[in-house]
Order: structure tokens, then sequence, then C-alpha cells
């Protein structure tokens, strides 16, 4: 009996080094979603105690990155259609967005800190502006590095609305940005 017990520690904490491997880009995923510091901290660290529950649902040589992902969208989802029935009286518009903070130290001198300050606000602005449905799919593919079929089973959707909706948050995105990206850009569409 106490063996099986060593045995079971020892497997939950292989399980748990190797999904703490993710836990920069489930932070990365939680805080698009959420919008908030805390609130992606708390769902990284819900999906966490999730996993280590379901651990043997999760069936080793497949994806656990996907298979992370997939327990935060769907726990994020929850919260969010539980949060739909009440009113919020906090203005999440109103706090200033941290997460393109975390990128590897370069000691990029003082222009380059302001202007990348700069870019990711507006970036982190334009992902905010994007519908839920259409900023997924750009989460997961163009941020979290995930393949369309991968995008789509995590989505549970079929690849072609992955493909569509993909297509329909870059335009947007794209929209959204483009007077800060390339200004001379909108009079060469004139033209």
């Amino acid at each position: 009996m106490a063996g099986e017990r060593k045995t079971e520690g020892a497997e939950r904490d292989a399980f748990a080094r190797e999904a703490m491997v993710h836990l920069d880009h489930l932070y990365r995923i939680a805080f698009h979603l959420a919008k908030d510091e805390d609130h992606a901290q708390e769902l990284v660290q819900e999906t966490f105690v999730r996993a280590l529950a379901a651990r043997h649902q999760f069936n080793p040589g497949t994806n656990m990155k996907a298979w992370l992902t997939k327990i935060l969208q769907n726990l994020f989802f929850d919260r969010y259609q539980q949060s739909k029935r009440w009113i919020s009286t906090d203005d999440p518009a109103g706090q200033e967005s941290n997460d393109w903070k975390h990128r590897p130290a370069e000691n990029p001198g003082p222009e380059s800190q302001v202007l990348f300050k700069e870019l990711s606000s507006n970036i982190t602005d334009a992902l905010k502006r994007i519908p839920e449905e259409f900023r997924a799919p750009i989460l997961l593919v163009d941020m979290g590095d995930f393949s369309y079929a991968e995008a789509a089973e995590i989505l549970a959707c079929p690849i072609g609305t992955i493909r569509s909706r993909l297509s329909r948050g870059r335009k947007l995105a794209q929209q959204y940005l483009a007077a800060y990206v390339d200004i001379e850009q909108k009079g060469s569409y004139r033209k």
C-alpha cells in the first residue's frame, strides 16, 4: 500500500513538472481571455488544479499543451457564462495592461522601451476590441503556436471555422492597428 502511494506521488510529480513547462503559455492565453492579471492568474491556477485532479484522463504521449489549453478555455467560458448572469461594477477598460512586460531581457535603451510599451499597449487594445469568437483563434494559432487542427479541437469546432475566424480576426486586428503600424499605408489604398 505504501508502495502504491509512492508510485502515485511520483506520477503526480512527473505530471506536474511536465505541465509546468506550459505555464507561460497558459498565462498569456488566460490574460488575453480575462483581460486582467489577477483573473488570468486565477484561471491558470485553477487550470493546474483541474489538470492535476484529472491527470488520469490525459493520454501520455499526446499534446499536453493543447490539453491544458482546452481546460483553460473551458474554465474561462464556464466562468464567462456565469458572469453574464451578474451585473459587474468593475471598469476593466480603465485598467492598464501589463501582459507584454513578460519578454526576454535584452537590456533595451530608453527609446526601445518606450516604443515597445506603446506597441504592446496598442496590440493589447486591438485584441480587446476583437470579439471573443475571433480573438480565441488568434490567441491559439498566432500566439500559442497551435496548429489549425489543435485549435479546432480546443475550441470544439471544424478546422474550416478556425480558418474563417482567424482570417476575420486578423483583418479586424489589421484595421485596429493600421493607423499605428503604417500611416502611409492608408494613402496607398486610395490611389
